[in-house]
């Protein structure tokens, strides 16, 4: 296997165009990589086919255009058939190529593609990111990595044209543990960010200028840099859909039981989440938590400055 992979040489094959993943490619169209590409939804795709990326009708046809094979989907069962399907990326990988999952997904299933690519001589690496949209239109990604070492250190052109932070965790399924670790970190986060702006907002504070004292001390975080101005807003647009979250956090609470490990916190989280959805916020981004805590004490969040 090549020890390097270099633009304009190397060729790259990329499943998913969504919120992130069209960024994410178009940023490695930029750096010069010859890329095909495959989305469920062609339309989402029209703009990198404008770029000069070639279309393909499966995973598998990209694989076999494709060196390097980046996927960035929904749901675990989504990666499951872009990867091990009968038209599945794997299915058309010759020796040599490495498949590259970004997608945040079960730390178990990405041992078993690890597993499976390695029986036909193909490299599995699990990369998912934190950053949302932002991050991911700007190329600052944190990219967390697990898989072989030396082939994690020779896509650093790749995690460098999508990412301001890369590392490698250890092996198969460690970048989706570390995922899970920031998922954990963002849900409880998130709970504290929107109660806090709602107290603001019943103590009548003027919401900007609270962020201003706030943001910029211990309290500090880049969800509340980021994504309370959209909160004060009422700009619910998704950098990462709630739906999605849920996923996450689904996961989460499933390592933490087979590891006798108590995570309250996260499941309170989880619960408003999934109260979020009920509500019919599902494809709404996660910092909308906001109108489902709002509902608790009957504040029309959406409305509140027709008062």
């Amino acid at each position: 296997m090549s020890t390097t992979f270099v633009a304009g040489e190397t060729r790259i094959g990329w499943i998913g165009t969504g919120v992130m993943g069209a960024s994410m490619c178009g940023h490695l169209l930029d750096a010069g990589y010859s890329t095909t590409i495959f989305s469920r939804t062609r339309a989402k795709a029209e703009p990198l086919l404008e770029r000069g990326a070639t279309w393909a009708d499966s995973p598998r046809v990209v694989a076999e255009q494709s060196d390097l094979v980046f996927s960035i989907v929904g749901f675990p069962r989504d990666v499951y058939e872009v990867i091990l399907g009968d038209r599945g990326a794997l299915a058309g990988c010759s020796a040599g190529a490495v498949l590259i999952d970004m997608t945040t997904s079960k730390p178990s299933l990405a041992v078993e593609i690890a597993a499976a690519a390695a029986a036909q001589n193909v490299v599995s690496i699990d990369a998912p990111v934190s950053g949302g949209d932002v991050g991911a239109k700007n190329g600052t990604l944190s990219i967390m990595i697990g898989g072989d070492q030396d082939t994690v250190e020779a896509l650093a052109p790749c995690w460098e044209a999508m990412g301001s932070t890369w590392v490698r965790q250890g092996g198969p399924g460690a970048g989706q543990h570390t995922k899970m670790v920031n998922q954990t970190l963002i849900g409880a986060g998130m709970v504290g960010i929107c109660e806090a702006l709602l107290y603001a907002y019943r103590a009548g504070l003027d919401l900007e200028t609270v962020m201003k004292s706030v943001a910029s001390g211990a309290a500090g975080s880049w969800s509340l840099t980021n994504l309370g101005p959209r909160i004060i807003e009422g700009n619910f647009d998704p950098g990462f859909f709630v739906e999605h979250f849920i996923k996450d956090m689904g996961i989460v609470l499933e390592e933490a039981r087979h590891m006798q490990l108590a995570l309250p916190g996260l499941a309170l989280a989880e619960q408003l989440y999934l109260a979020l959805a009920a509500q019919g916020h599902g494809r709404k981004g996660t910092h909308s938590l906001v109108l489902a805590l709002a509902k608790l004490s009957e504040v029309d969040w959406e409305r509140r400055g027709d008062v």
